[in-house]
């Protein structure tokens, strides 16, 4: 029979905690030790504190699992002497070559980290099918660079690598390098992290970098079991709460990164299961410490929701799983104060952290802190009561609506429904939160609360994971779920789960744009270690050459890269920053590029796809002294010639496969079809998204050399070509604005078309042509005369970004993102040309795919205030907000507490989603349970309002809704040219 006693171990800032418990029985014995500088030191003290309460439990103990913040301190800290230099090759054939690997980190961690990059022949496309073969004699070329680097890791990086299960690029590229490099960490960029080409290859390369000194920490984790006698397996919690063997760990320490908030969650599921009368439901995690209040959903599975896709983490955006958490400056070590004005009591967000012990009023000090409150009332016995005795009445009472408003308010962010909810709380500061908070069914103190964490530790399980595009042209997406789960459930037994004890805990599907028959998969299986696999990889660290694991000399481990200084701005340059405009052009800087994404984002209604890839490009190429112009229509002779157009595809393939060379290809075609050697200047096909961007690529000084106007053909982003202005001014309805078009592969494949019978019948047959091409392609459509767009271009508005994207900016500097609604609409003209719509967070999210578009509904509810001391006055919204869209949000329909409904906008006036946490927008492939949000109308450009044909292409009866009459937002503002505006200063 196995015994079932586990060690959880987890390494917080302040203590290392430890339980020996009973999987069927619960937690025998805890301890908490501070944690030392020498971690590993503090780690063993708290396993003996626990061993030694109970006799001979080293004989009994099946296994020590630890979560650790080594890894994650090391990035943050930017630690040359735990990071090594990673070089990366990259497979992608013509594509990516404009955002190469570091693009996006931080200047200090992109010096530190960065060696040689190679761009080769190879990667996939959606379908299965090579880019490129790769080329053996590039890839050792490749290596003999990298030997005079004299970097220690090497990451691999293939397009599209997480459904390569067949050709398995990664796996042969590796094993080249291996063979001609045997000295250093190889790393495949399928095995760190999923679908997102960047993302994953920047969790790559910070796992790379981390390789040597996780062999050295992990090792150090073995011994120190070893030397208390434990000759159980070592185990290592990951993100996800799942265990990492030793081998894994050493291997794949990124994989630990939020550990942490994941083992706290864990443990109170764990917890709460101990207690006879909780049921296996949905349930928010509070965890309180020192100084701030984390708070996840736990779902009915026992493990936390998950976070979006995409996330940001030292400052590097990655797509590892991560929880769900949102956290508020309360814990407790927060202070309280008193405003002497309004009598208000505010606690926090600053803290006495760790000093608690010697600041707070109750260990005779002079602070008054949370903590003294809780002692006040009775609901803690710490310190020395009577030195709490005197706080006034009032400051008590405050301080606990205060801290009671703070929870609740926060946990209706984290709520997905209108539902109560009940909540169990962990960690030392728990004794803050009141007895009952509004929302929530009962309020759960878990015995052992204050150690969580190493609970969630002692719990974690193995699992298997699959996420891959799979055929559903020949069986129902239904079967091919559940042979994906099948798949799941394999190698999560094959990992070490229990056959007996393994259950899918999260199975998704979603849907391909512009594809048929063809679905992505993400499937993940959990299940109880079996107690017998993880033992053969025992000594797999401790196996490693001493000179692998030994620290480099101090000045040897970093030879000098090139560092760019540009520093972050503050408030005060941000309001005082003045774009360079000389001579009526407008020379773009990084700082210009970065608002105008953000506001291109915002202007793309929910469609357009993310700018980001595009800007770090633009960034790129400005860094490496590129030049950008921006100049106003009226700059051109009435003759010029102007080009136009932008990207078609799908999001799931340009997040893979970057931009390449398939717009300037498609453009050059065009162009030679026409008769031009290149156009005066060049204009966006729609400011909405990436499309607002990508002509600025091609207009730089390093391409063409040519200008690109301040204006566009939508105003915004819309799903369909012929959806422009130019085609509302063609009466003949055929298209004979923008055709002849030109759509390029990027990889050889060039298609021309020059007439159409309707002007929806070209979109469609493009369309239909882009999808046999890759499912991503560069457009160009027919140039036009500067005079043509007078009347047709909606001006301006890459200034509007520009506007958006400073007033968002300002916010987050500011700290008054709670405002960035009417922030926003006071950038785009006032309240008379735009509104903030509604506040609030999403209940829920309904998707389907037709006709190549993302069809669905977002259903936004209202957020509850209590004892909201804002200094300024926030509107508040009550009932729901249901936001129907096709790739773009379509129209926002209100529904009261009472039932009544009113249609709030609807296209083509914007209807804008952002991230009330952050300001950024949000495309409707984010959309998320739970998000908080905030809702922006904004009036349409009188191109769309002002004419039948107009509102025929743009308006609601376009996407079917004949019944939904258009009623006007506001009134249209024009925007305000930037080059008008600092034109004449200086």
């Amino acid at each position: 029979m196995v015994n079932k006693l586990r060690l959880g171990v987890d390494v917080g800032g302040t203590n290392t905690d430890a339980v020996l418990l009973d999987i069927s029985q619960g937690v025998i014995a805890s301890a908490k030790h501070p944690t030392t500088p020498d971690v590993t030191r503090g780690i063993q003290q708290a396993i003996k504190d626990v061993i030694d309460q109970v006799p001979n439990a080293t004989i009994d103990i099946q296994s020590v699992s630890i979560g650790t913040t080594h890894f994650v301190n090391a990035s943050i800290e930017r630690d040359p002497a735990r990071l090594d230099r990673v070089a990366v090759i990259r497979l992608c054939g013509p594509f990516s070559h404009g955002t190469p690997p570091f693009v996006g980190f931080p200047l200090d961690l992109r010096a530190l980290l960065q060696g040689p990059c190679f761009l080769v022949s190879g990667g996939l496309q959606i379908d299965g099918s090579e880019i490129s073969s790769v080329d053996p004699c590039e890839i050792e070329s490749a290596c003999e660079e990298i030997a005079k680097s004299n970097v220690r890791a090497v990451v691999v990086s293939s397009v599209f690598a997480p459904i390569d299960s067949t050709i398995k690029q990664e796996e042969h590229v590796a094993s080249i390098v291996r063979t001609a490099l045997n000295h250093v960490n190889v790393v495949c960029s399928k095995d760190v992290a999923h679908l997102g080409l960047l993302e994953r290859e920047n969790a790559a390369i910070l796992n790379a970098s981390l390789l040597r000194y996780a062999k050295m920490t992990v090792a150090g984790f073995q011994r120190a079991t070893r030397s208390l006698n434990l000759k159980c397996p070592v185990f290592i919690t990951s993100n996800d709460g799942m265990l990492l063997s030793c081998a894994q760990a050493c291997q794949l320490p990124v994989r630990t990164f939020s550990s942490g908030p994941t083992n706290s969650m864990r443990g109170a599921a764990f917890l709460a299961a101990l207690e006879s009368d909780v049921s296996k439901q949905s349930a928010l995690v509070v965890d309180i410490g020192g100084t701030t209040t984390d708070i996840g959903m736990l779902l009915p599975t026992g493990f936390p929701r998950q976070a979006a896709a995409h996330h940001e983490l030292c400052g590097i955006l990655l797509n590892l799983p991560m929880p769900h958490v949102t956290s508020i400056g309360l814990g407790g070590g927060s202070l309280v104060r008193q405003s002497p004005r309004t009598g208000n009591v505010v606690v926090g967000p600053d803290s006495v952290g760790h000093r608690i012990t010697s600041e707070a009023l109750v260990f005779n000090g002079s602070t008054l802190t949370a903590t003294d409150i809780a002692v006040a009332v009775g609901r803690a016995s710490i310190g020395d009561s009577s030195l709490v005795e005197n706080i006034s009445p009032s400051i008590v009472d405050g301080a606990q609506k205060t801290i009671k408003a703070m929870l609740q308010n926060t946990l209706d962010i984290m709520k997905t429904s209108a539902a109560d909810i009940p909540i169990y709380l962990v960690g030392g500061g728990s004794i803050l939160a009141p007895d009952e908070l509004g929302g929530v069914s009962r309020v759960h103190r878990l015995p052992h609360y204050d150690v969580a964490n190493a609970v969630g530790a002692a719990v974690a399980q193995i699992s298997g994971v699959v996420d891959s595009f799979e055929d559903t042209s020949s069986m129902s997406v239904p079967e091919v779920r559940k042979i994906v789960e099948a798949r799941a459930i394999e190698r999560a037994v094959s990992a070490g789960a229990d056959p007996q004890r393994v259950t899918i805990i999260e199975s998704e599907v979603i849907p391909i744009a512009y594809t048929s028959g063809r679905c992505r998969f993400y499937v993940k299986a959990a299940g109880e270690w079996d107690g017998f696999s993880a033992h053969v990889l025992l000594d797999a660290c401790e196996s490693e050459d001493e000179s692998d694991i030994r620290p480099s000399p101090p000045g040897t481990e970093f030879p000098d890269v090139p560092c760019y200084l540009f520093p972050i701005p503050t408030k005060a340059d941000i309001s005082l920053y003045a774009p360079n405009v000389q001579d009526n052009q407008w020379f773009l800087s990084e700082i210009d590029l970065e608002w105008i994404a953000d506001g291109c984002y915002v202007l793309g209604c929910g469609g357009g796809g993310s700018p980001l890839h595009t800007f770090l490009e633009l960034r790129e190429m400005v860094r490496n002294g590129s030049i950008i112009r921006v100049v106003d229509l009226a700059f051109l002779p009435p003759d010029a010639v102007v080009g136009w157009g932008g990207g078609m595809g799908s999001p799931e393939v340009s997040s893979e496969r970057l931009l390449g060379k398939e717009y300037d290809e498609a453009c050059a075609e065009l162009w030679n079809f026409v008769g031009i050697t290149k156009p005066e200047a060049l204009c966006a096909l729609e400011i909405g998204g990436g499309n607002g961007m990508i002509n600025l690529i091609v207009a730089a000084s390093k391409n063409y050399d040519i200008p690109v106007v301040d204006g566009d053909f939508m105003g915004r982003a819309y799903p369909t070509l012929h959806q422009i202005t130019p085609n509302v001014f063609d009466e003949s309805g055929k298209g004979s604005n923008f055709l002849p078009s030109v759509i390029s592969s990027g990889d050889g494949n060039i298609m021309i078309m020059t007439r159409a019978k309707r002007d929806t019948d070209a979109d469609a047959a493009l369309r239909a042509a882009c999808v046999e091409m890759g499912t991503d392609v560069g457009l160009a459509s027919k140039p036009l005369k500067t005079k043509d767009l007078e009347m047709s271009m909606i001006a301006n508005t890459v200034s509007l970004s520009w506007r958006i994207g400073r007033a968002i900016a300002l916010a987050r500097k500011q700290s008054n993102i709670g405002q960035v609604g009417r922030i926003v609409v006071d950038s785009v003209g006032g309240s008379k040309s735009a509104k903030v719509l509604f506040s609030g967070k999403i209940a829920d999210v309904r998707r389907r795919l037709y006709k190549g578009h993302s069809i669905g509904e977002v259903v936004i509810a209202a957020l509850t205030y209590e004892n909201d001391d804002s200094s300024e006055a926030i509107e508040k919204f009550s009932g729901r907000l249901v936001v129907p869209f096709k790739n773009e949000n379509l129209y926002a329909e209100h529904t009261s507490p009472d039932g009544q409904t009113i249609i709030k906008a609807v296209v083509p006036d914007l209807i804008c989603i952002l991230d009330a946490q952050s300001g950024s927008a949000l495309g409707t492939q984010e959309y998320k349970y739970g998000l908080r949000v905030v809702v922006i109308g904004i009036t349409a450009a009188p191109q769309w309002t002002g004419t039948a044909r107009g509102m025929a292409i743009g308006g609601p009866a376009a996407f079917g809704f004949h019944d939904v009459p258009y009623v006007p937002l506001g009134v249209y503002t024009r925007p305000r040219s930037v080059i008008e505006e600092y034109g004449h200063q200086g």
